[in-house]
């Protein structure tokens, strides 16, 4: 049973995991700050990364390799496919994945580390792919940002995917880059109801602070996609068009969207979400998922996991299709160069004695 006061956390629940402070100053999220109300705190822990790049082959993702500097999410979401990988610390998906995170300090060290070996082939990496890599305790720690001046030094492709608005202090490396063709941001837009973000996502930037995100990344020469992640079915799925708009309308010029995971623990945090915050709903979202995925809360099979199937998911994905070209957005972009990876000479390199 939970003693805290949980207002502004995603769950309720914070059941241990299957396995098994810090304050950081305000800054603009797009909220009131009278909102802001006293919360249960978020404590970090430090971890002394031995490799900061992971590598996957799933033939669904259209990387091959992601960093992620820190380990949970302040931003609470509640459908965070994410939270799962909370239990592999001992740590519960639920409150334990918001508010025990884990940053790696020495991330950087070790990344130049990894692009000096030898035997390293360049391939975009993906920034952000598990816990957001802007979220608030990034203002303090810097972890992305010096991950991100490494990659910029070697002049190595990346992709960002963020809600934060933190991306915004970085604009000096982005811009750099972008002129390179070095770079390019997704910034996750959900909903456009500021109500329901609140209630859904509770610490992510509002909507409308999000767009304000695209338009001073564009602004500065960084290409945006705007991704409509997760679409929930009764829920946020007749906003698609006016969320894609908004992207257009902000300058992202690129769109992609994935069907809510509901994966492990995720599911029954959600479900709890549902009976406090919209009951009345909450049959039909559910039933609508699991027609997608042959009747279980979420079918993980590579090449269904992000979309699902059946009727309902192709109706999603022809609206999808049919918006994007009406507005003008891609669903694929020029890849990142790779061509202009260079390690820059260290301290012990032959060259250095001339």
């Amino acid at each position: 049973m939970v003693s805290h006061n949980i207002k502004a956390r995603g769950t309720l629940s914070n059941s241990a995991g299957r396995f098994e402070r810090y304050e950081t100053e305000s800054f603009d999220d797009g909220w009131d700050a009278e909102d802001d109300l006293p919360v249960l705190r978020t404590e970090v822990r430090q971890e002394v990364a031995r490799s900061v790049i992971t590598y996957n082959r799933s033939p669904d993702l259209p990387f091959d390799r992601s960093i992620n500097p820190y380990r949970g999410c302040e931003h609470g979401c509640v459908y965070c496919f994410a939270r799962p990988s909370h239990a592999y610390l001992g740590l519960s998906p639920g409150l334990d994945f918001e508010t025990r995170l884990v940053a790696r300090p020495n991330a950087a060290a070790v990344l130049r580390k990894e692009l000096s070996a030898r035997g390293y082939k360049v391939a975009p990496i993906a920034l952000g792919t598990n816990t957001d890599p802007y979220q608030p305790i990034e203002r303090d720690l810097s972890i992305t940002r010096s991950c991100l001046t490494v990659l910029q030094e070697f002049r190595h492709p990346i992709g960002i995917v963020t809600k934060g608005t933190l991306i915004e202090r970085d604009l000096n490396i982005l811009s750099e880059m972008a002129q390179d063709g070095l770079v390019r941001v997704g910034i996750s837009l959900t909903t456009l109801d500021a109500d329901l973000s609140r209630r859904m996502e509770p610490r992510a930037p509002s909507p409308q602070r999000r767009l304000a995100v695209i338009r001073r990344l564009t602004g500065a020469g960084v290409p945006v996609r705007v991704m409509t992640s997760p679409l929930i079915p009764g829920l946020t799925d007749h906003e698609l068009e006016a969320l894609l708009e908004a992207g257009r309308d902000a300058g992202a010029d690129a769109a992609s969207w994935i069907m809510l995971r509901l994966p492990r623990e995720v599911s029954g945090l959600w479900q709890d979400w549902l009976k406090q915050h919209e009951p009345a709903r909450a049959e039909k979202i559910m039933s609508k998922l699991r027609e997608m995925h042959g009747g279980r809360d979420y079918d993980p099979r590579w090449g269904h996991r992000m979309r699902g199937e059946g009727e309902y998911a192709g109706v999603i994905a022809k609206r999808f299709a049919l918006a994007v070209k009406r507005l003008g957005l891609a669903m694929r972009t020029p890849s990142l160069r790779c061509d202009l990876f260079s390690k820059p000479a260290q301290a012990g390199d032959q060259l250095c004695l001339f």
